[in-house]
């Protein structure tokens, strides 16, 4: 079964064909970086806007790349929640449009089982495991029982470590995207020049939680308070101490989730997974299995939509062609050891 997948959520205009769920034949993703680079940020207006413009020349791309005829796709997925509404519009209308014409199946995709589901097309790991969701706009630890059950343990109270990043290398002009010039800064930097606190969560607060406002704060507005008065109060030291902190937080409570779990498998996705510390910190717990996508699974792309839509669509479950978006994350069964 060949599957063309649409991935329009953000600002990322992606087409891809997997066949049987497994195997990439095409995966083009074009990238509007450049054109929100003045504004830092993803401007939705101008997001919604290009996909518009994009979006047959970039299903046209994947059929291509892929060598095959519009005529020999079987299924189409389409990611129909969440995300910015304007863009998720897109590729649902252009999807739904393409599968009635077609007379073939349509199945809308979370975009977050989607990022959990990533590396499983790479590097599948038995279920259950513990799914670790890191990005712009969320951060999930989860116990994944199958492809569609999934039990959210600890999430973000506040910022998502991806939006964290963000907001620091914009108040200190590093660039954009935030997240990927923290990283490339970091590599020359030192990471105890900054001494950041971790998160005081509150009574009540669950222990697989994680919080960012605190330190985005610290960092922004608390800079001279956690300086360790000898090393330099360079980008590069400011990017390093930040990320390690960050990073800290976010494998402090993973650790706790796998010894209270007795999982030893853990599958990592979304744009953070393509962080270089986070990669070292997950891959260095003893006993554990750690799978990864690669670089263009981490961010929004259509072959992961595609593959996890295999797995819908082989179980049954379509979506009808009036198929609606939402912009708002789907209810998760909440769930603790």
């Amino acid at each position: 079964m060949k599957v063309l997948g649409i991935e329009t959520s953000c600002d990322e205009c992606s087409a891809a064909v997997v066949e049987d769920g497994s195997v990439i034949l095409s995966n083009v993703i074009a990238t509007q970086i450049e054109l929100h680079k003045p504004y830092q940020g993803v401007v939705p207006e101008i997001a919604s806007r290009l996909h518009t413009q994009w979006i047959s020349q970039v299903v046209s791309a994947a059929l291509k790349q892929a060598k095959l005829s519009i005529e020999c796709i079987d299924a189409i997925a389409v990611t129909n929640r969440p995300g910015l509404l304007g863009s998720l519009l897109v590729g649902v209308n252009f999807a739904k449009a393409m599968a009635a014409t077609l007379g073939i199946p349509l199945v809308g995709i979370d975009h977050i089982r989607a990022h959990l589901y990533a590396s499983q097309v790479e590097h599948p790991l038995e279920y259950p495991y513990l799914g670790v969701l890191i990005s712009g706009g969320h951060t999930v630890i989860c116990k994944v029982n199958g492809y569609d059950e999934i039990d959210v343990m600890g999430t973000t109270i506040d910022d998502a470590i991806g939006e964290a990043f963000d907001k620091v290398a914009k108040h200190y002009g590093f660039g954009y995207p935030g997240g990927v010039m923290i990283d490339r800064l970091a590599q020359k930097g030192d990471p105890l020049a900054f001494l950041f606190p971790g998160p005081s969560l509150q009574k009540g607060d669950h222990p697989y939680d994680v919080s960012y406002s605190g330190l985005k704060t610290a960092a922004i507005n608390q800079l001279d308070q956690f300086w360790n008065g000898s090393a330099e109060k360079s980008d590069e030291n400011i990017a390093a101490s930040f990320q390690r902190s960050a990073i800290n937080i976010l494998t402090k409570r993973i650790r706790k989730a796998l010894d209270d779990t007795k999982l030893n498998r853990m599958a990592v996705g979304g744009g953070v997974a393509a962080n270089s510390l986070v990669r070292r910190e997950l891959t260095s717990i003893d006993k554990v299995e750690v799978a990864f996508p690669s670089m263009k699974l981490c961010t929004d792309n259509g072959a992961m939509i595609a593959a996890l839509g295999y797995r819908y669509i082989a179980d049954g479950h379509v979506s009808p062609y009036d198929l609606k978006t939402s912009a708002r994350v789907a209810a998760f069964k909440r769930s603790y050891p």
